[in-house]
């Protein structure tokens, strides 16, 4: 049976005994003929802080239009967001994970408040992009994604820069190698206008995950976000989102266990960012989906990496969108069967529907035909030993050292990593470890995008490792292990490291170690203390009190399958 195009909204606005519910709405310009109309959600994160997300407003303007054209009534809903490269290396980054949930939660509360029949979600900065997914998968009504789109490169003596070139250029800066002046004139060319951080980091990878995953259009994405198209995108979109429900098409039907094999497959073959690891967990457990930390490595090591993007190689995403747009990494990723080609989108075709009609820019070389792939293999590693026993995450490139022996360097929270970094006293060969600041210990799980930037930016990235139980920016490159889990909040074995410690790292073995006899190991564990939470109220508190191990996505909850069955009684 067809789905009830109303099927949830008649019960907040039909017949005699919800006339204070119609009042309310009409107070604020909604008429008798919109109630009887489908109640569409556009739900979006504009935030005045960030260029990320400031295009939302214009851009859910043109989605109601194209919802209105299509005969639903669209309803504006408004959340939070968190600007990771604002808040990186400061108090505030710990707000950004945790933003996920909020984000999520909030989307969930309006969807199941307002009883919508469906809802277009618009995305930027990277965790707005996964909370929406997530709030579609509980709330289980018929729905699509649109990401608001890539920042456009800076331009600074004849090259484009972007936001990384700015981070490492502080280190750059720390190191004698360029003046303070020098530093500010790549800071204003960096970010010229709206648009979210504009290579392979979290952001981008996110949206073409949204795309491989089903859940956004494919093609919509790489639209830059102040390129003309996109508004004509916002309107489409609109129109879509009101065929998807005549279709009766839901998330859960979209979400399956090959969806989340192309996700992977997608972003490790474009050298993408370690924090889809944690997210496409996150979004797993919302469905049920059976997936675990090792099936990222199963996947990347079948997986070649056919996208030369930023930060490991030399394009960024606008260029991606001269080419071909995703549309033609999945015609490549087919053409080599690599993707689980039935699976279905929010259009109604395939996956490989949707790769048949790539239109390939002739000459483009951003993304390369599986023969001559940058690598064979792509770019996610779990690596697991006695430091990491439940997996840790690391991403390679093409040009990492697959092997590093080598003095632990410890410290307790990403400050102190940093101002040793400045003052320049990690030395070549040293493992930098930051601990606590894992999802309970930060809490928040911070990206370390400072202190591997100035490490790259002082010369020392192809010398130095780092590993930490926080995370890392889509935007770092070099040796840099992230996730270690378990955490040293809960006395995982990063907790027991001390300075002058052997760690070794063997990427080829997928193996992290210390060189510690089990027995010492086992003396400075019964010795160890859990520290005092650094939030005892509030959101931060509450966090940390519920969060699981990354290994499991960060999720505060871990039995999310009755919860989805209860909204869908809604």
């Amino acid at each position: 049976m067809p789905l009830d195009p109303r099927h949830r909204s008649r019960r907040l606005v039909d017949g005699p005994d919800r006339a204070p519910a119609r009042s309310y709405f009409k107070s604020v310009g909604f008429t008798a003929e919109d109630l009887q109309r489908p109640l569409v959600m556009v739900a979006h994160s504009w935030i005045g802080t960030m260029p990320c997300n400031w295009n939302h407003r214009e851009l859910a303007a043109k989605v109601a239009e194209g919802v209105r054209a299509a005969g639903g009534t669209p309803m504006e809903v408004n959340t939070i967001a968190i600007s990771d490269g604002i808040s990186m290396g400061t108090e505030g980054m710990k707000a950004s994970l945790i933003s996920r949930e909020v984000i999520a939660d909030s989307i969930e509360l309006c969807g199941v408040g307002y009883a919508f029949d469906a809802a277009v979600i618009i995305v930027g900065c990277d965790k707005t992009i996964p909370a929406a997914a997530m709030a579609l998968a509980r709330l289980d009504i018929p729905g699509l994604i649109l990401y608001s789109g890539s920042i456009a490169p800076g331009r600074y003596q004849g090259h484009d820069i972007t936001i990384q070139d700015v981070f490492e250029g502080v280190g750059r800066y720390h190191a004698g190698a360029i003046s303070e002046g020098e530093l500010i004139a790549i800071e204003d060319a960096a970010c010229p206008g709206a648009g979210a951080c504009g290579a392979q980091y979290t952001a981008n990878t996110m949206a073409m995950v949204l795309e491989f995953l089903g859940l956004a259009p494919m093609g919509s994405g790489t639209v830059g976000a102040t390129d003309p198209r996109k508004l004509e995108v916002a309107r489409q979109c609109g129109e879509l989102v009101m065929d998807v429900l005549g279709r009766g098409l839901t998330p859960r039907s979209i979400l399956t266990r090959e969806a989340f094999e192309n996700a992977i497959t997608g972003a490790v073959a474009t050298g993408g960012s370690t924090n889809v690891v944690l997210h496409l967990l996150a979004l797993a457990r919302e469905t049920g989906v059976p997936l675990v930390i090792d099936d990222f490595d199963r996947i990347s090591s079948r997986t070649p990496l056919i996208g030369d993007l930023r930060p490991g190689g030399r394009y960024v995403a606008l260029d991606l969108d001269r080419a071909g747009g995703v549309p033609l990494v999945a015609k490549r990723l087919l053409e080599a069967g690599k993707l689980h080609g039935n699976c279905l989108t929010v259009t109604g075709r395939t996956i490989a529907e949707e790769a048949s009609r790539a239109v390939e820019t002739p000459g483009q070389d951003v993304v390369l035909p599986v023969e001559r792939a940058l690598k064979p293999t792509g770019g996610l590693l779990i690596l697991k030993g006695n430091l990491a026993p439940e997996g840790a995450v690391v991403k390679v490139a093409g040009h990492e050292r697959m092997y590093h022996r080598g003095p632990a360097r410890v410290f307790d929270c990403e400050e102190d990593a940093f101002a040793a970094v400045s003052r320049r006293e990690v030395q070549p060969g040293d493992v930098v470890v930051i601990r606590y600041e894992g999802p309970k210990g930060g809490p928040g799980m911070r990206e370390m995008l400072g202190v591997t930037a100035a490490l790259v930016g002082e010369g020392l990235g192809e010398s130095v490792a780092l590993l930490t139980d926080g995370r890392f920016s889509g935007a770092t490159r070099g040796l840099m292990i992230g996730h270690v889990a378990p955490e040293a909040a809960v006395g995982g074995p990063i907790a027991l490291v001390r300075d002058g410690d052997t760690i070794v790292i063997d990427v080829n073995a997928r193996r992290l170690d210390v060189e510690v006899e089990e027995e010492e190991l086992a003396r400075r564990r019964a010795a160890w203390r859990p520290p005092a939470p650094k939030y005892t109220v509030g959101a931060f508190a509450k966090y940390a009190r519920l969060v699981s191990s990354a290994a499991d996505g960060a999720v505060t909850s871990l039995d999310l399958s009755a919860s989805g069955v209860a909204l869908q009684r809604l």
